[in-house]
């Protein structure tokens, strides 16, 4: 079976937000591929609603054979046994796991839409991404990573932290 690369964000920002992306990123490796890159954690303002906790965000990039739906699926269900629950848009959570790419697939479904649709909108989505994976080319915009970081206009807070174990 042939394997893809699959780039996913993790986000926490309810309990112990270090042990939710350590114990996600466990899982990931248990349940979807082989971990082949992480990002640093930043720690990063709540995107689309205020008065939350900070979140911690990092980008890992994983070798997998699942497919595509197969792995988002998988996503969804490592979400629910670390306690995520879905209650409004934007919500606070204990874990969010989000597929960025693909390849080079760009993908709408029910399920999964890859790219994800707002990664050039979001900085704490592209400085980690970028850091492991700068020359990677958007397959809708064409553009670097590094390309779209510079583009991006998003002004909220995102700082790399230092010692995360």
């Amino acid at each position: 079976m042939a394997t893809t690369t699959a780039y996913i964000l993790l986000g926490s920002n309810l309990g112990n937000r270090i042990a939710f992306i350590h114990a996600a990123i466990n899982e990931i490796e248990k349940q979807c591929g082989q971990l082949i890159a992480a990002s640093s954690i930043y720690e990063t303002e709540a995107w689309g609603v205020e008065q939350q906790p900070p979140y911690l965000n990092q980008v890992i990039a994983i070798t997998t054979s699942l497919l595509p739906e197969q792995l988002m699926q998988t996503l969804l269900d490592i979400e629910l046994q670390l306690g995520r629950k879905r209650t409004k848009r934007f919500a606070e959570r204990t874990i969010d796991l989000d597929i960025l790419l693909i390849n080079n697939l760009i993908i709408y479904t029910s399920l999964l839409t890859v790219p994800h649709p707002a990664m050039q909108q979001r900085k704490f989505v592209l400085l980690p991404l970028q850091e492991i994976a700068p020359q990677i080319i958007h397959p809708l915009t064409q553009l670097s990573i590094t390309e779209m970081l510079q583009a991006c206009t998003d002004t909220l807070r995102v700082e790399k932290i230092e010692n995360h174990t």
